[in-house]
């Protein structure tokens, strides 16, 4: 039967969720230089449209058609054939529902690696990439965790996508950026590294805070209280990472208004796979410990001189990779229907770790092999002369 009130929320959370894709554009565009602004946001939204395409194509039913070895789904669904509008895959709401409630997740993840090609990207090239990371790194990355997969096999918990989403297109990023090369100029200039537009960046984190509880929350496919217990630890997991970054910041320079969003994105990608399963308290630990980590991982990277641009790999790929450990240390058996190892249970949280490992390995592997073979044959980056216009001109004929 089909759940009115649960049909109804999910319908918002899908739109929620669509608004996390342009948000992040603005996030990513106040970053980086004035003359790449339109460059960045116009990839996210591209991001959005290429994956909903073949999502209806082909690549909801890699995800959530019949177990293939464990890997991958078969093609029951291509087409989304047999996907009707009465039909409950998940009790109480319309499989087209789940069906784009999904689709829009795969877009976010794709609008997320991005930052590893910021400013340098060739635009057809980054289609064909977007279409085959999709295919070859999201989707079996979705199935096993959430399609009867290995991973789900296994009994791992992954509430709202820290391996599906956030390991793969962190680590993505940063596989990405390893074989695209530096930008022009990195790291000899603070005009490269300083970013342009702080206000804009603030709007777009202040979006993605809010469509986060719609990630998070909607991940209960039901308005039920699962779906209060993931909002209220979205809320408070935010709320922690913010604060601690800040702290961070404080004693090696000043309070930034960027490190307060940055610690506020660790805190919700730190909570992502645990929302539904952890009581409040474990929210305050695991996004607190999900800033210090990620801001860590920051620093490390600033060190090494690594031009990952936007720190997806910081934030969305270390973060998912603790929040997936935390879930099997703080799962709690009266949320998730099983404990974590503070309860006891060593196998879930030996479940999740195996699962986030492979989950970071397939990802930076399988990226960095996609994004070789097209920078080795069609090029994966612009010419010299049109990074140094800018993509807003060279590629689109347009200025900020």
């Amino acid at each position: 039967m089909i759940d009115s009130g649960s049909t109804a929320f999910i319908l918002i959370c899908i739109a929620l969720v669509t608004l996390m894709v342009p948000s992040l554009g603005l996030f990513y565009g106040g970053l980086v230089r004035k003359k790449n602004i339109i460059s960045v946001i116009f990839l996210c939204f591209l991001s959005l449209a290429l994956v909903s395409l073949q999502w209806v194509l082909f690549g909801y039913s890699l995800a959530f058609g019949h177990d293939l070895f464990g890997f991958i789904g078969g093609l029951d669904f291509i087409g989304l054939s047999g996907i009707g509008i009465e039909d409950t895959i998940v009790s109480g709401i319309p499989d087209l529902a789940f069906v784009a409630y999904q689709m829009v997740f795969a877009g976010i993840a794709l609008a997320i690696i991005v930052s590893g090609f910021a400013e340098r990207v060739k635009l057809s090239s980054f289609i064909i990439f977007g279409l085959l990371w999709t295919t070859i790194v999201y989707d079996p990355l979705a199935h096993w965790a959430w399609g009867g997969g290995w991973a789900h096999a296994m009994g791992v918990l992954d509430f709202a996508g820290g391996t599906v989403v956030h390991i793969s297109a962190g680590f993505g990023a940063l596989a990405a950026a390893f074989v695209i090369g530096k930008r022009s100029g990195f790291g000899s200039s603070r005009v490269v590294s300083a970013p342009q537009n702080i206000p804009l960046t603030l709007l777009g984190a202040g979006l993605l805070w809010v469509g986060w509880f719609a990630f998070n929350g909607g991940s209960a496919l039901a308005a039920n209280g699962i779906a209060g217990l993931a909002v209220m630890n979205t809320a408070i997991a935010a709320a922690a990472g913010a604060v601690v970054w800040i702290l961070i910041s404080s004693v090696y320079g000043k309070p930034s208004a960027v490190g307060l969003v940055s610690g506020a994105l660790a805190g919700l990608v730190g909570i992502t796979p645990a929302a539904g399963y952890v009581p409040v308290y474990s929210a305050v630990i695991i996004g607190g410990i999900a800033s210090v980590i990620c801001y860590a991982a920051l620093s490390f990277r600033l060190k090494k001189k690594w031009d990952e641009s936007l720190d997806a790999w910081a934030i969305h790929g270390v973060g998912g990779l603790w929040g997936a450990v935390a879930t099997g240390i703080f799962a709690t058996a009266a949320f998730a229907g099983t404990g974590g190892l503070i309860e006891g249970n060593f196998t879930l949280f030996a479940a999740n770790i195996i699962d986030a490992v492979a989950a970071m390995v397939y990802s930076f592997v399988v990226t960095y092999v996609l994004a070789y073979v097209i920078h080795k044959t069609i090029g994966l980056r612009v010419s010299e002369l049109e990074e140094e216009l800018g993509l807003d001109i060279s590629n689109h004929g347009e200025r900020a």
